[in-house]
């Protein structure tokens, strides 16, 4: 285990259990922005110059995309497994960690609700360089640019909102082929 790797995850929360029931699919929120910026603040703040990057990913990024009310939050950090060297500061900030993925990219999972808010906020921390980072960019972007897409994504978590889930997990599973649909696209220029 990397130093700074031993404390815990809370994993009281964990990834969010909707126990057979639907998943919450918005019209999009043009709040939604002004929520990530704050959002952003906050973690710039608290980071300094650990902050190597800080944006706005997921469907909340793309307006006219219909989405769960939560914001997704991609952080770079020069190494994500290090996270002596940003996890405190990322928890002053509110966020609690939820999972390490090692096998992932060292990817590092936190989330917040802010008090008083229906919008939930998550934080996704990757190292400088990893490839998945320009991969949810180039979705979000993607996305924005094309209509058609952002029209096929929408339907088809709309459709999938409408049946009842296990868990928040197998709802993200489900939208696997439409996913891959769009980043096959993505990678022929299409």
């Amino acid at each position: 285990m990397t130093a700074g790797n031993s404390a815990p995850v809370d994993d009281s929360r964990g990834k969010p259990d909707v126990g057979g029931a639907m998943v919450r699919v918005l019209d999009y929120d043009p709040g939604w922005p002004q929520a990530f910026e704050r959002e952003a603040e906050r973690i710039r703040s608290a980071l300094g110059r650990h902050a190597l990057s800080v944006e706005h990913v997921g469907s909340t990024a793309v307006p006219g995309l219909a989405a769960k009310p939560v914001i997704d939050i991609l952080l770079v950090v020069a190494n994500s497994a290090a996270e002596s060297d940003y996890r405190a500061a990322v928890e002053s900030a509110g966020f609690v960690l939820r999972a390490r993925e090692p096998e992932w990219f060292e990817h590092r999972f936190f989330d917040k609700t802010p008090a008083g808010s229906n919008v939930g906020i998550n934080l996704h921390v990757f190292s400088a360089g990893c490839p998945e980072i320009q991969r949810m960019l180039a979705f979000r972007d993607h996305l924005r640019a094309h209509a058609e897409d952002r029209e096929l994504y929408t339907r088809v978590k709309r459709e999938l909102a409408q049946r009842p889930w296990r868990d928040i997990e197998e709802y993200a599973q489900a939208k696997n082929t439409v996913v891959d649909t769009i980043h096959s696209r993505i990678d022929t220029g299409a």
